[in-house]
């Protein structure tokens, strides 16, 4: 069985996480973490990866609608270094755009309760972000060159 890859959707009161099954297949919703700030939030992170026994991090990249990098993805980019520092392992940033909003498109599609909606939000936009990056990283394997991988 291979390790695992954890990916983070950071948001500003609730951190989603998802995590790739042991074979490294698909993309699962995980856990939200309140967000509490500086190394709080960092030893919750590690914790998650040390758990889950991650090989790797995907952490979301709000690039603005054209890509660029705006004032939330340089906080993003400090936060991963911060990561970056405290981790054992390689810690990727992945295009985000749109992806809460895709979440949000499914659990309302489930017909799930706007209080259940909230509670597993940041859990499904991570997962769209960890599958963003699987699919690049497939598509890098039959040498294509992958667009959401930044």
């Amino acid at each position: 069985m291979s390790r695992r890859v954890v990916a983070v959707d950071l948001g500003t009161r609730r951190i989603g996480v998802a995590v790739t099954d042991g074979l490294g297949l698909t993309a699962q919703p995980h856990v939200t973490i309140a967000r509490h700030g500086g190394q709080r939030d960092l030893d919750a992170i590690a914790a998650v990866v040390r758990d889950v026994d991650a090989e790797r991090l995907i952490l979301g990249l709000p690039l603005g609608p054209e890509g660029e990098v705006g004032r939330p993805a340089r906080s993003v980019q400090a936060f991963a270094e911060r990561l970056r520092a405290v981790l054992p392992v390689p810690v990727e940033l992945v295009d985000e755009s749109y992806s809460t909003v895709e979440a949000e498109e499914v659990l309302l599609q489930a017909d799930l309760s706007r209080a259940r909606r909230k509670q597993v939000v940041d859990q499904l936009a991570a997962a769209v972000i960890l599958r963003r990056w699987m699919d690049a990283e497939a598509a890098r394997g039959r040498g294509q060159t992958p667009s959401v991988v930044k």
